[in-house]
């Protein structure tokens, strides 16, 4: 008489050990997974949002301007002159999508026309933004600009 072999409990057995490796794998990439945030004050800044809509709708009524010159490497940020004999303080923002690393910060402090050139040449390729803000005279202001540096 031959017997034949159940093959029933080996597949179990060998469902469960995928099932188990499977899920201490996700487990492991899971623990050692970096979690960053662009920002570390994202949700802070989200909250913010509305004060910046009111101020680019100031800033486009003044005629504030912020232009990047892909030839020349560098940003040109125009404030009307009024507002510099006022009370005047403000940064400018250099902003990477894909890694906080790589932000920059300056103090927007233009000159007696009214313009600031930032010289951006130097900066790593790719996406990025730049957020002007300020404020003048009790008001808030606010630019943004994204644009592409190539290399």
């Amino acid at each position: 008489m031959k017997l034949t072999r159940n093959l029933w409990p080996l597949g179990i057995i060998a469902a469960f050990v995928f099932l188990f490796s499977g899920i201490a794998t996700v487990i492991t990439i899971a623990a050692t997974h970096r979690e960053t945030l662009v920002s570390e004050n994202y949700y802070e800044n989200e909250l913010k949002f509305q004060t910046q809509i009111d101020g680019a709708a100031r800033a486009k009524e003044a005629g504030a301007k912020l232009t990047y010159d892909a030839a020349g490497g560098r940003i040109l940020i125009t404030v009307p002159v009024a507002q510099l004999a006022q009370k005047f303080s403000g940064t400018i923002n250099l902003y990477r999508p894909s890694s906080s690393a790589l932000d920059r910060e300056f103090l927007l402090e233009p000159g007696k026309e009214g313009t600031q050139t930032l010289n951006v040449s130097a900066l790593a390729a790719g996406p990025w933004r730049v957020r002007a803000a300020w404020k003048s005279g009790g008001q808030d202001y606010f630019l943004e600009l994204k644009f592409v540096v190539s290399k």
